[in-house]
Order: C-alpha cells, then structure tokens, then sequence
C-alpha cells in the first residue's frame, strides 16, 4: 500500500510549485513589457532631443547680429556654424549623439513665393568627438535649388528669407528586444533672421550688388 503522500487524491490537492508554473508562464510576458516600456520611453526621450536640436541650429543661426546698424544683413563663418552645430552634443547628452545627421539652410521667397536655396551646410558626428565636422549639403539642398515643395507653405512669405534645419536621428536601442531594427527620427525648424534681414555666408547672397542690402526680387 503506497504511503498517504502518494495517493492520487492528495496529489490532486498538491499545490506546491503552483507559484513557479505561474512565474514561469507569465515571465516572457513580463520581460517583452519590461524591456519594450523602456525602449519606447528611451525613444520618446530621444524624439524629444531631435526636435530641440532642429529648433536650436535655425534659431541660433538666426541670432547673428549685423556689422554695423547702417546694414540690413549678418554674416556667418565656417567656425560659428561648426559651434553651432557642436551644440547637439552637449543637447544629446546621455545618449550617444554620433547617429545625429543636421543641416541647416538659407532660403529666399521670391515675389511669387519661390523658395531658393541661397546656402547651405551640413554636419556629422564622429564616434567620441568634442566637435561636430561640417560637410557640404547635397540634393535637394543644393545653393539655387527650388525647395518650395520642401518649406512649410506658412512660411512662404515672399520677399522674405528663411533659415530652416533639418534634423535626423537613427535610434537603434542597445537592447534592441522589441525595436529590433532602430527608428529614424527627423524634425525641421524654421526662424526668420532675427536683427537682419538675411544671413551672408562666404557672400551668398551678394548684399555687395545691391547696394548694401540683401538682396529681394
């Protein structure tokens, strides 16, 4: 006769272990909310961060302050453009800031409302840098460009210049456990010239032929 512990009825009523069968069907689950809760919020963070970098390059661009108070117009160098845009390292803070791929453009609306390229200039961030490094834009940002279909059509106010960034930002989470492929992330920002009526960058556009002033047609 089997002792009273192995009777088929007392094991019926055998709860012990229960706990750790619950454990161990519900864990998977766990983990997948654990680790996705903190990959989503880790990305919301970031998008945040994409869209203060894209409003800082256009409005510390367009904080540049005339030569003299008899002139309409601000010049920028290669140095004020390479801070400029060294300031998403320091925005990126806690976060690797090397996917961050920025570029910020002058544009001008002509009478009818066309938006031009006058300049522009982009930037990367190497792997451990102190300093952004800048880098000639490319299509469609090409000086002389038509990028009215790029601009918001609210700010195409003819006769008018614009400076306009445009931000993106690879996210791949470390532990990549839901968002396994990353997300890209991308913000403009537009900001008229705040004490000028334009921004010069290596005479572009050429306030010399028009009497001093920028130039508007």
């Amino acid at each position: 006769m089997l002792p009273f512990r192995w009777r088929p009825a007392h094991f019926l009523r055998d709860r012990r272990g229960i706990a750790a069968t619950e454990f161990a069907m519900i864990a998977p689950f766990m983990l997948v909310a654990f680790f996705g809760t903190v990959e989503f919020c880790s990305a919301v963070a970031i998008d945040r961060k994409v869209t203060l970098i894209a409003r800082t390059l256009s409005d510390l661009t367009s904080q540049q302050t005339p030569p003299s108070i008899t002139v309409n117009w601000a010049t920028i160098a290669d140095s004020d453009l390479q801070n400029i845009f060294t300031a998403s390292i320091s925005i990126m803070a806690s976060y690797d800031a090397t996917p961050t791929q920025a570029s910020i453009t002058e544009v001008y609306v002509d009478k009818n409302g066309k938006a031009t390229v006058q300049w522009s200039k982009s930037a990367v961030i190497a792997a451990g840098a102190t300093q952004a490094t800048l880098t000639a834009s490319t299509t469609p940002l090409t000086p002389g460009n038509d990028v009215s279909n790029i601009v918001a059509s609210e700010i195409l106010v003819p006769q008018t210049y614009v400076i306009f960034s445009q931000v993106s930002y690879k996210y791949v989470p470390t532990i990549g456990y839901v968002l396994k492929t990353g997300v890209n992330m991308k913000d403009n920002s537009y900001t008229r010239p705040r004490q000028s009526a334009c921004i010069v960058y290596n005479n572009v556009p050429n306030v010399s032929t028009n009497g001093g002033n920028c130039p508007q047609s």
